[in-house]
C-alpha cells in the first residue's frame, strides 16, 4: 500500500508507521487520518504482526495539532461530524485496536496530536517533548476524545487544567502525571520504544489483544469491565496459545506462541 503522508516499514513482527508533514509539524489532515486508518488496518490484519510503533518525523513534532484550514469556516453540523467521523475512523480505532500500539512522542503532541497519542496503548516521550490541548485559545474544545482519555489518564483536575488552560506541559511534567509511561533522550526513542515491543513480542498475543479488550472494556458506559475480564480469561483457556504456553512453564522452556 503507497502512502502521500505516511512512511509504513515492516521489520519482522514490528511494523513502523511514520507520520511524514515536516513541513505541516506532521499535522493531522482528513487524507493523513484516513491513511492512517489504512496503515493500521493493515497492520493489524498481518498475523506476523505483533507491535505496531506510531511516531512522527523529524525532530520538531510527533503531531502539532490538526489541519485548523481545513475546518475554520464548518458550521456546527460540519464540526460534529468531523468529530464523530474522526473518532470512528482513528482515534477509537486504534483504542480497540487488537495488535498494542506504542507511540513515541517525538516533539509536540498537541491538540489532535495528542490526543493521538492518547489513543495508543503505551506512551514513550522524547525529553523534549511537550503535549498539551490548545483548543480552548481557538473558542473549541478537543473534539477526537481529549475531554475522556485525558481525565482516564492524569485525573479530573489535571485535565481541567490543561484544557482550560490551553498550556502545554513538558516530558517529566508527562509523566509525573501519569500521561507518558517512559521518558528518554531523543536520540534513544525509537531504540526504546523497540525494546518494549521486543518485551511484548515474547508473550502470547492471543492474549493480549484479549486483555486490550478487558481493559478498555472498564472504561465503557454501560460495561461491566470484570464480566469482560472473566469471559476473556475462561476463553483464553480454549486457545492454542494457553497450551503452549502453560506446556513451556511446566517443561521450563521458552513459549513458542505461533502469532495473533
Amino acid at each position: 500500500m503507497n502512502f502521500e503522508n505516511l512512511i509504513y516499514e515492516v521489520d519482522d513482527q514490528l511494523a513502523v508507521i511514520t507520520i511524514n508533514r515536516p513541513k505541516k509539524l506532521n499535522a493531522l489532515n482528513r487524507e493523513t487520518i484516513q491513511e492512517l486508518h489504512d496503515a493500521f488496518a493493515e497492520a493489524d490484519a498481518d498475523e506476523d504482526i505483533g507491535v505496531i510503533i506510531l511516531t512522527g518525523s523529524g525532530e520538531k513534532a510527533f503531531v502539532a495539532g490538526a489541519d485548523i484550514s481545513e475546518f475554520s469556516d464548518f458550521e456546527e453540523e460540519e464540526g460534529a461530524l468531523l468529530a464523530r467521523k474522526g473518532q470512528k475512523l482513528l482515534f477509537d480505532f486504534i483504542e480497540n485496536l487488537s495488535t498494542p500500539v506504542i507511540a513515541a512522542i517525538n516533539g509536540f503532541a498537541l491538540g489532535g496530536g495528542l490526543e493521538l497519542a492518547m489513543a495508543a496503548h503505551i506512551r514513550i516521550a522524547s525529553d523534549n517533548a511537550r503535549m498539551g490541548l490548545p483548543e480552548t485559545s481557538l473558542g473549541l474544545i478537543p473534539g477526537y476524545g481529549g475531554t475522556q482519555r485525558l481525565p482516564q489518564l492524569v485525573g479530573k483536575g489535571r485535565a481541567f487544567e490543561m484544557i482550560m488552560t490551553a498550556g502545554m506541559i513538558n516530558a517529566d511534567q508527562a509523566l509525573q502525571y501519569g500521561l507518558v509511561n517512559h521518558v528518554t533522550m531523543q536520540e534513544e526513542l525509537m531504540s526504546h520504544a523497540e525494546k518494549i515491543a521486543a518485551k511484548i513480542l515474547n508473550n502470547s498475543g492471543v492474549a493480549i489483544a484479549t486483555a486490550i479488550h478487558a481493559v478498555n472494556a472498564g472504561f465503557k458506559t454501560g460495561v461491566n469491565g470484570y464480566d469482560a475480564e472473566i469471559e476473556g480469561f475462561g476463553a483464553s483457556f480454549g486457545t492454542e496459545d494457553f497450551k503452549e504456553g502453560t506446556s513451556a512453564f511446566l517443561e521450563k522452556r521458552k513459549a513458542e506462541f505461533p502469532g495473533k
